[in-house]
């Protein structure tokens, strides 16, 4: 019964978990966070900063020594030249014989140290790339997340018209019975309702798509019981549109991501070119090289009357011989470039044209900036604009669909003009939700440009 009881417990704690973990309602700070450590591009430009640290451990082992050993062993059958007397006669003879060797660099053009500068400007355009997708990925998160919140609300306008619509059409069926409106208004109430129903539908799909979507840019798979909570407000908090556009852009061009990416590259650019031209120069090198060598042949013995062979005598032990036969060699080796089929002096020119290309793209950069900024105070402007005009709208529509409502209930209004007067209503308050997440989407954009963050860390 105790064992039961605690696999009963056990149980009830695993579905509660579970259940909680399925209502849990996503803010726009979790969202963002969760795809930051989960979306698949932000991995990837992971893996190229790991890269790159990657090519900066080969241009430290640049500076260092290379040592290679070796050893081989051969049997060599038939007419071979005695190792010993320097004739040729028929033998099976084995050797064994290994080495080793050392090169460094002791000058070359400076290539290797502007090659580890290179690496390690490499590492911090992948450290900043990686910023900038994080941000991007932040980005598309926001406008998905408030696009899920629009979709919502917009679903609750069209389910609360579709109920006011319902209450209408009972109250017209009355109407009807009582003979005070005429039964062709019943049917285009009847008509209003179906159609009412229609867009329930499809404001519930479009529900649906959007968290699809956001679901996605988050790696999520159970998109079914994904869900958000709106904690947005449709407010100029930062004051940010107190500020002039010159002022954002000067800020921008202080801490925005693409700047630094593009200046790191033109950085990048200015290395190649003096490995390039480090290949004009002359390089030295230092080597030493040690080897030895064993034979297992039998060392004949010479009359030294004659010169023919009267014996053999066995060869020394392995270590004997391996000592008696080393040889080393060290010194230095300088290359002098003359003529290389204009290799080296194109390298210098390709390298010439990448770094005016990277000084260009840097100059593009920030004219796109300059732009962006510039385009997204005016927008954000508007959308502001554009939200207080139907807020107010709303309100006109709301007075004028009340006054409607009245005049039909007392047969002042055909059924025609009442349901034009409930779609303006319905339209009006989808423009004042459309407003609003465009104003607050604008607004983000324009904080992102100025420095501050979608989401506090």
């Amino acid at each position: 019964m105790k064992k039961r009881s605690f696999f009963s417990l056990i149980l009830m704690l695993v579905c509660s978990i579970t259940i909680q973990a399925q209502s849990k309602n996503w803010t726009l700070e979790e969202c963002i966070k969760y795809a930051i450590q989960n979306n698949i591009s932000i991995k990837q430009t992971e893996l190229d900063s790991k890269t790159a640290a990657i090519d900066k451990k080969g241009a430290i082992g640049n500076f260092l020594p290379s040592l290679n050993a070796n050893a081989s062993h051969s049997w060599n059958i038939g007419l071979n030249q005695d190792i010993t007397t320097g004739l040729l006669r028929n033998q099976t003879t084995q050797f064994t014989s290994a080495g080793a060797n050392v090169g460094v660099d002791i000058y070359k053009g400076l290539q290797n140290q502007n090659n580890l500068r290179k690496a390690n400007l490499s590492i911090v355009a992948a450290k900043y790339q990686l910023l900038k997708m994080q941000e991007d990925v932040a980005l598309n998160v926001a406008n998905s997340f408030l696009q899920v919140l629009f979709n919502k609300e917009n679903l609750k306008v069209q389910k609360e018209q579709l109920a006011i619509n319902e209450k209408q059409y009972a109250r017209s069926q009355e109407l009807v019975n009582a003979g005070s409106i005429p039964r062709g208004d019943l049917l285009d109430i009847k008509a209003t309702v179906a159609s009412n129903n229609q867009n329930v539908i499809a404001a519930d799909n479009a529900v649906l798509i959007s968290k699809l979507s956001l679901a996605q840019l988050l790696q999520l798979k159970d998109f079914e019981n994904f869900d958000i909570i709106d904690g947005t407000s449709a407010k100029d908090e930062n004051n940010i549109l107190a500020q002039t556009p010159t002022v954002i852009y000067d800020k921008a061009k202080e801490g925005r991501t693409e700047l630094k990416i593009a200046k790191t590259n033109l950085e990048i650019a200015e290395k190649n070119v003096a490995i390039a031209k480090g290949a004009f120069q002359p390089t030295l090198q230092g080597f030493y090289s040690f080897n030895s060598r064993v034979s297992y042949a039998d060392v004949p013995q010479y009359d030294p009357i004659t010169g023919t062979i009267i014996g053999a005598q066995k060869p020394d032990p392995f270590w004997t011989q391996f000592s008696d036969n080393k040889g080393q060699s060290f010194g230095a080796q300088l290359s002098i470039p003359i003529f290389n089929g204009f290799s080296a002096k194109n390298n210098v020119e390709r390298s010439k044209v990448s770094l005016e290309k990277s000084k260009i793209a840097l100059e593009q950069q920030e004219l796109d900036l300059q732009r962006n900024v510039y385009t997204a105070f005016t927008d954000a402007k508007g959308a502001l604009n554009a939200h207080e005009s139907s807020v107010v709208a709303l309100e006109s529509r709301q007075e004028a669909y009340n006054y409607a409502k009245e005049k039909y209930a007392v047969g002042l209004m055909n059924s025609f003009d009442f349901n034009q007067s409930q779609t303006l209503l319905t339209n009006a308050q989808s423009e004042v939700l459309r407003t609003k997440y465009d104003y607050i989407f604008k607004i983000k954009i324009l904080e992102f440009y100025f420095g501050i963050p979608i989401i506090k860390n």
